[in-house]
């Protein structure tokens, strides 16, 4: 073990051991990045009857930090009591001396979470429609939670239109870009033309639930992943965000994730008590399309100025050009 994962270890056992109140021995570290912004540590900690294996997200880099550990974690809690598939948090601490950064540990969800790894999975088992069944039915029962039993910073935030706020971002990113967006231009008047009124009801949207962030077994779905872009919303927007042909990594004819058509998704949704509308869908389909292109552009600017100097920030400039021929494919005219 080098002196990194070490150091991990370390600090992973004396939390756990403070927790718990015996000692505690941590071992088998696995790490994998979870994108550009935060660290997964698998490992497995053992307190002398019991062999635990468990998952630390981390934060290392206060600047990239999008919602609060406690607040994630808080968020993951309701949607487990709610029924949706997320792993177990057992803490959460805002205390950086443990492990370099804010964390939460959470149960170990066994399965495969790499997209393509994941999409081989699913052409063995021809599980695909299972799995968009069980995003749709997850999603439904997020939505189902009133947002009285929401965390208190979802409670917080602003009684207004998620149209409006969405759109008011991406004027913000378009304004932001580096070089002219005509596409972008033109997709933003596209939205603005059609912008829905307010939801029947606003919910909790989890906001990334995709292709990659899931962990998928032989069995099917096993849990969504990464919670901290939960916000309150359109109930459309988390169904139509995992319908993007970004997150199809190529199998395109499969419009969920790559793994099942529309219509798994829409069954599992309406099976769970949601209620599905095909207009509102398309028109957050093709702004998610626009705000991922619009994302990309940022990562790649913030690396351009230093604020976030990563590799990965860096490679997603290369990207935006896949975005804009996808917003045109959805808003050219019949």
């Amino acid at each position: 073990m080098n002196a990194r994962d070490q150091g991990l270890a370390d600090g992973l056992a004396r939390f756990l051991g403070e927790r718990w109140e015996r000692p505690v021995t941590v071992g088998k570290l696995d790490q994998s990045s979870a994108g550009a912004r935060r660290l997964n540590v698998l490992f497995e900690a053992n307190d002398g009857e019991t062999s635990h294996a468990l998952v630390a997200t981390i934060i290392p880099n206060m600047n990239m930090l999008i919602t609060s550990i406690p607040d994630e974690a808080a968020t993951l809690r309701v949607a487990e009591r709610a029924g949706v598939s997320v792993a177990h948090v057992h803490f959460d601490t805002n205390d950086a001396s443990y492990v370099g950064g804010p964390f939460f540990i959470t149960t170990r969800i066994p399965g495969e979470t790499v997209a393509r790894r994941v999409l081989r999975l699913v052409d063995e088992q021809n599980h695909g429609a299972r799995i968009a069944f069980e995003i749709g039915a997850s999603a439904a029962r997020l939505h189902a939670v009133a947002l009285e039993q929401a965390p208190a910073h979802l409670q917080a935030l602003p009684d207004e239109s998620p149209a409006d706020r969405a759109l008011e971002n991406l004027r913000l990113q378009v304004d932001g870009l580096l070089q002219p967006g005509p596409v972008f231009q033109l997709g933003l008047r596209w939205l603005e033309q059609r912008k829905p009124g307010p939801p029947p009801r606003r919910v909790i949207v989890h906001g990334d639930i995709r292709n990659g962030n899931v962990v998928i077994d032989r069995r099917g779905l096993g849990a969504i992943l990464d919670w901290e872009g939960t916000r309150v919303g359109d109930p459309m927007e988390d169904l139509a965000w995992p319908c993007l042909r970004c997150w199809r990594f190529g199998v395109d004819d499969r419009e969920v994730g790559g793994f099942a058509a529309r219509e798994a998704l829409i069954e599992g949704y309406e099976s769970a008590g949601g209620a599905f509308d095909h207009a509102r869908f398309h028109w957050w389909k093709v702004l998610g399309t626009m705000r991922w292109g619009l994302g990309l552009a940022g990562q790649a600017k913030q690396h351009l100025d230093g604020s976030v100097p990563n590799i990965v920030m860096a490679a997603s400039g290369r990207r935006v050009a896949e975005l804009e021929y996808d917003l045109l494919c959805l808003i050219k005219p019949n």
